[in-house]
């Protein structure tokens, strides 16, 4: 489970627009990295629209806006196209990095028990440190809050 303060674990996946991220080769830069648990649902779609909203903002400060989930590089790519998206999705179809941010966990639905991305955000500093935190993010208002979290480790 990675915490605030820690390095952020380096991973390396493909992305909607067929190319590999290397989240090391960003270090120098702040990353906004959020997992989601599937592409084009109700809440997974408001916050990347959300983020989405913010890309303007969140560039000028030199941030760049990586989402993860467990869909496709194909799904990603339709995800992004349908809702015309301005952040990078990454495809972690294996689940091991979801694993190693400890996002990866037992949820309950109705009653029954599956495994699932729970909806969280690692706000990593210029240096690969995990500045802040969001464990079971509820949409509305997140995008804005972690705006404002990067602009305090400016």
């Amino acid at each position: 489970m990675v915490s605030e303060g820690d390095i952020a674990p380096d991973f390396q996946l493909p992305t909607d627009d067929g190319t590999s991220l290397d989240l090391s080769k960003l270090k120098g830069s702040p990353v906004v990295l959020y997992f989601y648990p599937k592409d084009d649902t109700s809440g997974c779609t408001k916050e990347a629209l959300a983020f989405t909203e913010h890309a303007k903002d969140f560039s000028k400060l030199g941030a760049r806006v990586i989402g993860v989930s467990p869909d496709s590089v194909a799904s990603h790519e339709k995800f992004k196209a349908k809702h015309g998206l301005k952040v990078t999705l990454a495809s972690d179809t294996e689940k091991q990095v979801c694993e190693t941010y400890g996002v990866w966990v037992e949820k309950s639905m109705y009653g029954r028990k599956y495994m699932g991305v729970e909806r969280s955000t690692f706000l990593i500093d210029d240096n690969g440190r995990v500045a802040q935190a969001w464990r079971k993010v509820k949409v509305p208002g997140h995008a804005e809050a972690v705006l404002d979290a990067l602009k305090q480790i400016q």
